[in-house]
């Protein structure tokens, strides 16, 4: 486990990376402000460039993870399709190839005439990094990498991404909304079972750095598995009432009310799934719930394992109301991975159904149930 964990954290940092280049590198910053939405996207391609720095960076994690353990090949999953339509009419499928120089022509073809953007991000895609983390060394979990599977989701919150603002103020330490909220994440589960096993966090864009003004990330990490819990994090602070609870601003009103009612009017909102769990991860809320289905496998799989390792989880918000209105007072069932909804297609096969509540604290998790229970609708 220390060895993919590692693997995992070594990728988390190269896609980091080559998040902040295309924001820093004038050519690639030059096609991801034009290429927005309606009459400013570029139609050079069927897709735009924030989906091609998605799609590279997910492509180079899943290239690392299964050179580093081939054993994990075919069973790595993410967000996007690799597959793009270049000016030609031609279909593209972006991947890391065996040189820098391949790689390079491959982009040129969906990006041409942008050569440079191309040689900068195939560079990126090849340039060896390594996590010196002693902590690291330390973990003694054994698991055989051939009995996992992962979900990557390569920039969650990619609309923060796009716009870019850092000028977004916490408030009582979640922003809400802004670039900081742009997070790359990569899960691990048990193929048998579906449980998160491993789950890594990365900041990209954390904070700048006081005299180069550059940008430097940070990650985070999870362990969890038969009996065993390591985090990077420290254990979390004892609960305390009432808790405090992040929501979508899209969320359903009568959703919000009775939340609102628990935490004594006082709900934060944010943008993206990944970062909502990560606020509860790092103690700044103590719930992220969420009534539809508008999140998926690869948003919640990373933060999912972090949050178990930390003595929480993920339920399904509807299943779990169900299972208490019809008088079961038992823990509910977390939410798994290996197994798409039956009857959908495409992305959907992967949506987290009825919504979920994410929580360190059982004592939360049992505190939003009961306030969510007379929602109707729910």
């Amino acid at each position: 486990m220390a060895e993919l964990l590692k693997a995992v954290l070594s990728a988390s940092e190269k896609a980091a990376e080559i998040a902040r280049l295309c924001r820093d590198a004038e050519p690639l910053f030059r096609l991801l402000v034009a290429e927005k939405t309606g009459a400013d996207r570029n139609q050079r391609f069927s897709h735009d460039f924030k989906t091609l720095a998605d799609v590279l960076i997910q492509e180079v994690i899943r290239h690392d993870l299964g050179a580093k353990f081939p054993e994990l090949r075919g069973h790595i999953g993410g967000e996007e399709s690799n597959e793009f339509t270049n000016a030609n009419g031609d279909t593209v499928a972006v991947r890391v190839c065996g040189t820098v120089g391949e790689t390079a022509a491959l982009l040129g073809s969906v990006l041409h005439p942008e050569r440079e953007a191309a040689e900068l991000l195939a560079a990126a895609a090849h340039r060896e990094m390594a996590v010196g983390d002693a902590e690291l060394d330390g973990v003694a979990v054994s698991i055989a990498p051939g009995d996992v599977a992962v979900w990557i989701d390569p920039i969650d919150s990619t609309n923060e991404y796009i716009v870019g603002r850092e000028d977004v103020a916490p408030q009582d330490g979640i922003a809400p909304s802004g670039l900081c909220s742009a997070l790359v994440l990569i899960g691990a589960y048990e193929r048998g079972s579906g449980r998160p096993v491993l789950g890594v966090i990365n900041e990209p864009f954390h904070r700048r750095h006081p005299q180069t003004r550059g940008w430097q990330g940070r990650y985070h990490w999870g362990i969890a598995y038969q009996g065993t819990h390591l985090s990077s994090l420290s254990p979390p602070a004892p609960p305390h009432p009432p808790p405090r609870v992040v929501l979508s601003r899209a969320e359903a009103p009568g959703v919000r009310d009775a939340l609102a009612s628990l935490c004594g009017g006082h709900l934060h909102f944010a943008a993206g799934a990944g970062y909502k769990m990560l606020c509860v991860i790092l103690g700044h809320a103590d719930s992220y719930v969420l009534s539809g289905g508008s999140t998926f496998a690869w948003d919640a799989c990373a933060p999912h394992a972090i949050l178990c390792a930390l003595g929480g989880g993920v339920v399904a918000l509807g299943d779990a109301l169900r299972a208490r209105r019809e008088g079961d007072t038992g823990a509910p069932p977390q939410l798994t991975y290996n197994r798409p909804a039956e009857g959908a297609v495409g992305a959907e096969r992967w949506a987290n159904r009825g919504g979920l509540v994410a929580y360190v604290h059982p004592q939360h998790l049992e505190a939003v149930l009961e306030a969510l229970a007379a929602v109707p609708g729910l």
